[in-house]
């Protein structure tokens, strides 16, 4: 998987009426003192109204969240910064999936901070965007127009830079160190220090396709083994297919990507499908449809034409055979989908659409009014879609419709049922204890509408966290639980 370009949103809005889902190729890069919110139209701009004002304003807050965080001494008083922590994690996750649209939970986003920030913050706003769910915090070396006539900038630049990273004190896979190709030769002469502290460099090239590919020949001579690099592209560039080319061609397997500033529907779909291949008569690419939680749904094909139509719309758009013609998944049914990702597999030459089947009446995938093209599903999906029925139509008196509709009850069996799981002594004993307390709480969920997926979601949310609680129990919580056991013995 080489070279799979993605988009970096600079100037240009992340969501708009005609380009809902240009991220759902799995990664995106945001400038948020850039970057403006969500268009107003339609779904508008989270918290403020989409302008960029008021995107700006809500980054701001963050920063001023994250700096009394860092002001606060911890030793005298760590509830209030604790306090601070929680509200601007909190504040950025929204700023993230609200104002932005960007579905953190399973696409990898890379935000980029300003350096004086990370370094007023103590780094405390870098844990704040990786715990609201980004992949990686870019730390863009500044430029020499940004200093102030310093003889030595470039290396001045780099320095500071390096200074944030040692600031953020995060692991280095989670940091990005970004630069023009004219800083190349800093880097390069400073490896051994970038290297220790950062995972990936990130270059910006010119838009000359010559001096573009003398920088990737330079990068794949000299390239550290543990180092992966990314080359930004902006629109001016010609032959930006020809330079992915030459990345896969010079870099090895997982090193090098190519993300694309703010590209269109058209330039990102194109530029991602050359990075496939086909061996079909047709030309067209396999592609599995997928949940989130990775239910393969069913087989269909894509082309061109198909991708770019999914990533202007968000939903999953396929081609198909019958026809020969673009299948518009649900505008005939209703079943339409949600596309949260696509992937290309290692070979390069099929594709993964992850995707929320929607329906109105059942959610349905295959032409059977299945959610899959496999028969109905087993286990937990299965659980989920009975229990979904039966909050409309449990019969009365049914031990699912006592649970429904008696609170109490629901949270004794939950209590219950975790008592005895913990308990339990035995293999056996822990899987039928661990299936009971999964069916109260699917219960629970079903109750409440949250989904498989929901919480799926939210479990990939939290593995992107880098600031973890102590995990000790809770007296309070403990106490209510033995009230709870203490009445049922």
């Amino acid at each position: 998987m080489v070279c799979l370009p993605y988009p970096t949103f600079l100037h240009s809005r992340t969501v708009t009426p005609t380009s809902q889902s240009l991220h759902a190729v799995g990664r995106a890069r945001i400038h948020p003192l850039t970057c403006p919110g969500k268009s107003s139209d339609g779904d508008g701009g989270g918290n403020g109204d989409g302008s960029p004002s008021s995107a700006m304003d809500e980054y701001q807050s963050i920063i001023s969240l994250c700096l009394l965080q860092s002001q606060t001494d911890e030793s005298t008083n760590e509830k209030l910064r604790k306090r601070y922590m929680k509200e601007s994690v909190a504040k950025a996750s929204s700023y993230l999936t609200q104002t932005l649209g960007l579905d953190v939970s399973i696409i990898d986003v890379d935000v980029v901070l300003n350096i004086d920030s990370i370094l007023q913050t103590d780094g405390c706003l870098v844990s704040c965007f990786l715990d609201a769910g980004c992949a990686a915090v870019v730390v863009r070396v500044k430029q020499q127009e940004e200093n102030d006539g310093n003889d030595n900038v470039e290396d001045d630049g780099l320095s500071k830079a390096l200074e944030a990273c040692d600031v953020a004190r995060v692991p280095r896979e989670r940091l990005i160190l970004h630069c023009k190709d004219d800083m190349l030769p800093h880097v390069i002469n400073r490896m051994e220090a970038v290297e220790s502290r950062v995972g990936t460099v990130s270059l910006q090239l010119r838009g000359d396709t010559n001096a573009a590919n003398s920088v990737v020949d330079t990068v794949s001579t000299t390239k550290a083994d543990d180092m992966k690099w990314v080359f930004q592209i902006g629109t001016e560039t010609t032959n930006s297919e020809g330079l992915m080319s030459k990345v896969s061609q010079s870099m090895g397997e997982n090193s090098a990507s190519i993300t694309l500033v703010d590209p269109t529907p058209e330039q990102l779909g194109l530029c991602y499908a050359s990075c496939l291949k086909s061996d079909r008569p047709d030309g067209l690419f396999t592609t599995v449809v997928c949940t989130r939680s990775n239910e393969a749904l069913g087989l269909v094909y894509s082309s061109r034409e198909s991708i770019i139509a999914a990533l202007e719309s968000g939903r999953g758009v396929y081609y198909s055979r019958s026809r020969s013609s673009l299948w518009r998944k649900g505008d005939s049914s209703g079943h339409y989908q949600t596309l949260h990702r696509i992937d290309v597999d290692c070979d390069s030459d099929a594709l993964r659409f992850t995707v929320t089947q929607n329906g109105t009446d059942v959610k349905a995938f295959c032409h059977l009014n299945t959610l899959t093209c496999w028969g109905e599903p087993r286990g937990l999906r299965h659980l989920e879609e009975t229990l979904t029925k039966r909050l409309v139509d449990a019969p009365a008196g049914s031990y699912t419709k006592r649970l429904f509709d008696d609170e109490q009850l629901l949270r004794d069996k939950l209590v219950e049922e975790a008592q005895e799981l913990s308990e339990a002594d035995t293999r056996q004993h822990v899987a039928e204890e661990f299936a009971d307390l999964l069916y109260f709480a699917m219960v629970r969920a079903a109750k409440a509408g949250v989904s498989i997926d929901d919480a799926v979601a939210e479990l990939d949310k939290r593995a992107r966290k880098v600031t973890r609680r102590k995990g000790d129990s809770k007296a309070f919580r403990i106490k209510a639980g033995d009230e709870i056991l203490g009445k049922k013995a």
